[in-house]
């Protein structure tokens, strides 16, 4: 239990740490004495190294988002009306939302992350495991809009996760610096919308990639 109360402490420090100043730029032994190890190698005692705990971090707080998004999934799959492709993408940000709490650094790390990363995929790149349900959703979404090539509904998908991660990052930071943002719901209704109507967006003429699914 006390292995895991310290893992749990080195955890919340390191995200802190990344969130404020970067990913590389924290020594291990910084986020040690944040968690009030004594120990200067207890980090690598618990994790191994920078990568892992990154992991660790992303797998913890992942598992928070999952639990709520599977449940959504489920509803669409399983209700007795369609899903919408505004239904997708709501599964995906509203679970995400709930990082937006004054204790939780998770989506200014994670967004600082996907930046160095090139990308929400670069996550799946680092041998990151995004949830079953979000792919569960890429596949309701390829069956929501055939008309869009898989190449282009690919890189859209992977730019609505990125900037739903970069906008609700940047809300929160907001609200830290006292200034007065749009109400959550609001925002969240909004940014639904917004992403939504992006995947479904016409393709551009001369587009390669769609000329190669034709």
């Amino acid at each position: 239990m006390r292995g895991e109360a310290t893992r749990q402490l080195i955890l919340s420090a390191a995200e802190r740490l990344f969130a404020e100043h970067g990913i590389s730029a924290v020594p291990l032994r910084d986020i040690g004495a944040e968690a009030g190890q004594r120990n200067h190698a207890a980090v690598q005692y618990h994790f191994g190294d920078r990568e892992a705990l990154v992991t660790a971090i992303m797998e913890s707080r992942g598992s928070e988002s999952e639990l709520e998004r599977a449940d959504l999934v489920a509803g669409l799959m399983l209700g007795g009306v369609a899903p919408t492709v505004a239904d997708v993408v709501s599964a995906f940000v509203r679970p995400l939302a709930i990082h937006i709490r004054p204790d939780n650094h998770y989506l200014a790390f994670l967004s600082l992350f996907i930046t160095e990363e090139g990308g929400y995929e670069g996550l799946t790149n680092q041998g990151v495991h995004t949830g079953a349900s979000v792919i569960t959703l890429r596949a309701l979404l390829a069956r929501l809009v055939p008309d869009v090539p898989a190449a282009v509904l690919d890189e859209r998908w992977w730019v609505t996760l990125t900037s739903a991660v970069h906008t609700l990052a940047r809300y929160q930071a907001a609200q830290l610096k006292r200034a007065q943002p749009v109400k959550i719901d609001v925002l969240i209704d909004d940014l639904v919308v917004y992403l939504a109507a992006g995947l479904v967006a016409p393709t551009v003429p001369g587009d390669p990639r769609v000329v190669a699914a034709d």
